[in-house]
């Protein structure tokens, strides 16, 4: 009766460990502040900047350097992506969810340095930095 208390007892310590063990591998993913600093990047080609509202919303008002890779065709664009699997691409959209969408689905394709844009294009236009219309 006695073994039996113990072999239960570690068999919940060692289950708990890894319990906590899995929760402590999953990270929140990693954004970007947004400053006139991360335009610099873009402009010299170290990082890609992702803008993934519709085409009509880009044409309203984006990011300097963004290109528009609308969300749901985001697959579409792979061509346009080759390289840039292990640096830095940097997705928006007007909020988060839709970033958040396009992320889950490059991350799937094994990139690996993906960044979400602190407060989206949102956040952005509160901050008074500068927009690009076509």
């Amino acid at each position: 009766m006695r073994l039996l208390v113990v072999v239960i007892l570690f068999v919940l310590i060692v289950a708990g460990a890894f319990s906590l063990q899995c929760n402590a591998v999953a990270k929140p993913p990693v954004s970007v502040e947004a400053s006139p600093y991360l335009i610099e990047r873009v402009k010299n080609e170290e990082w890609l900047l992702i803008d993934v509202r519709s085409k009509e919303e880009y044409n309203q008002g984006h990011i300097p350097g963004a290109v528009n890779m609308p969300h749901d065709q985001i697959q579409s664009y792979l061509d346009e992506l080759d390289g840039w699997q292990d640096k830095p691409v940097i997705v928006y959209c007007r909020s988060g969810r839709r970033a958040q969408l396009a992320m889950k689905v490059l991350e799937d394709l094994k990139f690996t340095s993906l960044r979400s844009l602190e407060g989206d294009m949102l956040g952005w236009s509160e901050s008074g930095l500068p927009v690009s219309q076509m």
